[in-house]
């Protein structure tokens, strides 16, 4: 059986492709930063550019630093039967929440959501961000820009999160007090 399981290993990583970090395209951070602005008019082109740039780079940093493969199911089966340590969704997302809350930021603030809650197959965990006068959950879910550097093998989706139609997003209030 071992022998079974050690050739569908070896198999599979095969199939698995390393993903190599690369600085983003300064394009794509410019139009995470018109986002982040677009959410409250006394936020500042400085301080969205700021986040923007440090949020691609807190990504390619957790990329390398998990040595990601894609696609990302791959490097969750990886993860789970113990040859790659981190690299989860909720890795990402936790890692991300610490960062960017560890760097005060005077104009935002940052949420874990989760989708799929409790689903051992599905669940998936991503991070929120909002101006920082967004504190109703209500808010946080109508208003947040999602950041997820999981969904894409380490390259940031964004979007609006009410927008995200690839999963239905619950604020984690509990999970955000219990990871700082």
């Amino acid at each position: 059986m071992l022998r079974y399981f050690s050739l569908l290993l070896v198999a599979f990583s095969f199939f698995g492709c390393s993903v190599k970090s690369s600085s983003p395209a300064p394009s794509n951070v410019k139009r995470l930063s018109q986002t982040l602005q677009g959410l409250d008019a006394n936020i500042s082109l400085e301080e969205a550019d700021y986040l923007a740039w440090d949020i691609y780079r807190k990504a390619e940093e957790l990329t390398e630093k998990f040595e990601l493969v894609s696609p990302p199911q791959f490097h969750n089966f990886l993860v789970n039967v113990g040859v790659r340590e981190k690299g989860l969704c909720y890795h990402f997302s936790d890692a991300l929440y610490i960062h960017l809350k560890s760097q005060g930021y005077e104009a935002f603030d940052f949420h874990l959501v989760g989708a799929n809650i409790g689903k051992y197959w599905s669940e998936h965990n991503a991070l929120v961000v909002v101006p920082k006068a967004c504190r109703s959950e209500k808010c946080i879910l109508k208003s947040g820009i999602l950041i997820d550097a999981w969904r894409d093998s380490g390259k940031v989706y964004f979007a609006k999160l009410s927008e995200d139609r690839a999963y239905h997003w619950r604020h984690r209030s509990e999970r955000c007090k219990t990871v700082l």
